[in-house]
């Protein structure tokens, strides 16, 4: 039987379906997207390599201010899961094809963070243009943008192709 990854509350506000540290046996996407990025500083890390242009370790620390031990272990989880890649002849982390389609995920955490935690200091915008980017939801057939309210989540048909949604 397939278990599904959405949290279900019980009439005293538990959450009976919450998940562990891993997640073997889910058949979702967004469980085992939380196995590689859901730690704090993983994100820090990603944000720091695409925005900051930071690349050396001693650059991350310094960055983030994080204990070089736990720093050490982000950095090699980050590199075995294919998110970053290591150079060692120049001392260099670089974000992989995979690290660099986080971007939405940095974008859209941090939209929701200036809504509902704390304002921030940076706007996302396109470099050609200046102008403001925004992490949306748009069909994918017809470009357009959909409301929140009107999304909603099912089980995929075995016959539609979404592409990598996976």
């Amino acid at each position: 039987m397939m278990q599904v990854c959405l949290l279900r509350a019980t009439q005293w506000g538990r959450y009976p379906d919450v998940l562990g540290r891993t997640y073997p046996g889910q058949n979702c996407a967004l469980a085992r997207a939380l196995e590689l990025i859901g730690e704090r500083w993983t994100m820090l890390i990603i944000r720091d390599a695409r925005f900051r242009g930071v690349k050396r370790f001693g650059e991350f620390q310094k960055s983030l201010g994080v204990a070089t031990n736990i720093l050490t272990k982000r950095l090699d989880h980050l590199v075995e899961q294919g998110l970053m890649s290591f150079d060692p002849p120049t001392g260099e982390y670089r974000l992989t094809e995979s690290g660099h389609d986080l971007l939405v995920v940095a974008i859209a955490a941090t939209e929701w963070g200036e809504r509902w935690a704390a304002l921030g200091p940076i706007d996302f915008v396109d470099r050609s243009t200046g102008r403001m980017v925004t992490a949306a939801l748009i069909d994918k057939d017809s470009g357009k943008p959909v409301e929140n309210g009107l999304v909603e989540a099912r089980p995929r048909d075995a016959d539609l192709d979404l592409g990598d949604a996976s």
